[in-house]
């Protein structure tokens, strides 16, 4: 897997961390939890769509682009990232916000993300849940080119072939971590999305024939459709750095279990996962991904699917910034 064939910028913090979750093992009593700490990308705080961000901008450079249009919900953590890599490199960016939660909560609404979006430069455009969010994108870049400017899409997180590419690399360097530590992975578990980052990890692990199983909980989509998503993209990434042939269905694996009752929206399990990786861990999760994400491994573990023994890799896929557009639903304080 020779990555170096691609167009790739260099600004992520990299290697990210690999670091043991002690405490919050012996909390728990079953496997040995690690966490591999891609919310220490560097990029705007940091997140997993930095590692994307690297090809992505790359190729939007190689084709001459002037101007970045990107979509998310509106607590994006992709959103916050692109801004920054766009100020940056001095395109102008143009992030197209969807409030898929119906929220009108004034912290929601133009806290977290959303300010460093607009710290950062960036022009939103808001939009209600529901919204065909790509054919928007194409309407402006449509718009933006008949003025002369030369726009250049990326998919909602990063997500496609050049995207994924950061997590077929993120599982090479993760390999090589576990190696160099004589550390046997028995699962890698993280949140999935937009699917870019699982799709990556899968095609870059059986890449290298790692042997290394993929757990993905699902933060928006049922099961089979999840599964469908990843399927598709992890093929295509597969393809394009050579390795189709290794990779199969039965390596897609995903959790729709902790969705709650939708994209965004918190769960009490997603709030206890949070409140206790940070007293325990000192690691601070987002309330969207990696806290429903982490709310998942919790209660597996709870449930006995992993083995007293064995190691569990958690990628922290990043989005703290958006704990601030939750606000009411951590750190209350009793009164007298």
């Amino acid at each position: 897997m020779h990555l170096a064939r691609f167009p790739r910028l260099r600004f992520a913090h990299l290697p990210t961390p690999l670091e043991p979750m002690e405490n919050l093992s012996r909390l728990l009593g079953g496997p040995n939890l690690w966490v591999k700490r891609d919310d220490c990308t560097g990029l705007a705080g940091g997140g997993n769509k930095t590692r994307k961000l690297e090809f992505l901008i790359a190729d939007a450079q190689a084709k001459g682009a002037d101007t970045i249009i990107t979509q998310g919900a509106v607590q994006s953590n992709h959103a916050r990232q692109t801004a920054a890599i766009s100020a940056r490199m001095g395109y102008d960016c143009h992030l197209l916000l969807e409030n898929r939660t119906g929220s009108e909560d004034p912290d929601f609404l133009s806290n977290g993300n959303v300010l460093l979006d607009e710290i950062f430069g960036a022009s939103l455009h808001d939009f209600p849940a529901g919204t065909d969010m790509n054919a928007e994108m194409q309407t402006l870049a449509d718009s933006l080119e008949d003025q002369g400017r030369k726009p250049y899409i990326i998919p909602g997180g990063g997500s496609n072939r050049i995207g994924a590419l950061g997590y077929a690399n993120a599982a090479y360097e993760l390999n090589g971590q576990c190696n160099d530590l004589g550390l046997k992975v028995d699962r890698i578990v993280h949140g999935t999305g937009s699917t870019g980052t699982q799709a990556g990890l899968i095609a870059g692990l059986t890449a290298i024939h790692s042997g290394i199983g993929v757990l993905g909980i699902s933060v928006r989509a049922p099961k089979q459709a999840q599964e469908e998503n990843v399927y598709r993209l992890a093929q295509e990434t597969a393809a394009y750095i050579g390795s189709a042939s290794a990779l199969s269905r039965h390596d897609i694996v995903a959790n729709s279990d902790y969705v709650g009752a939708g994209y965004g929206l918190p769960t009490d399990g997603m709030i206890e996962a949070v409140e206790l990786t940070a007293r325990h861990e000192s690691i601070l999760l987002d309330p969207v991904y990696s806290g429903k994400a982490m709310a998942g491994l919790i209660d597996l573990v709870r449930q006995g699917e992993f083995k007293a023994g064995e190691n569990v890799v958690f990628i922290h896929t990043g989005g703290s910034q958006a704990l601030f557009g939750y606000p009411s639903l951590f750190g209350k304080r009793e009164t007298d």
